[in-house]
């Protein structure tokens, strides 16, 4: 078995909503699951990665624990924050969802290199 294999929380796992997307509490559990891969990547090189990683997951979960019901899924965050006027705003819910994904793809892109056999941190990211 492999950390991947055995998390608790697994983004496969996740059961989209017909029409209206991906439930936050899920998706936000699998991200946090995530965190203790950066830890064993490298607590120093991975620092940054993993405080901008943490720190947008806590934006979106402060928005999410506001009104549960409300926002269940992370589309109805963003449509609430694009209504309201605040979606570009800083440290808005979804701009921390788009520096989220940007850091998810980028630690899959990361792994994938390692995966594939690259042995050099430096040349992986």
């Amino acid at each position: 078995p492999t950390f991947f294999s055995v998390m608790s929380n697994r983004f496969s796992d996740i059961e989209l909503r017909e029409e209206e997307g991906i439930p936050t509490e899920e998706f936000l559990d699998s991200c946090y699951a995530i965190v203790p891969v950066l830890d064993k990547l490298g607590p120093t090189v991975f620092a940054p990665v993993k405080m901008d990683f943490v720190g947008n997951i806590k934006k979106i979960n402060q928005k999410f624990i506001t009104d549960k019901e409300e926002f269940d899924t992370l589309q109805k965050i963003v449509l609430h924050e694009v209504n309201a006027g605040v979606a570009q705003v800083r440290n808005s819910a979804t701009e921390a969802l788009l520096w989220l994904k940007r850091g998810l793809k980028f630690l899959k892109g990361f792994l994938t290199e390692v995966k594939n056999g690259e042995k050099n941190i430096q040349t992986a990211l």
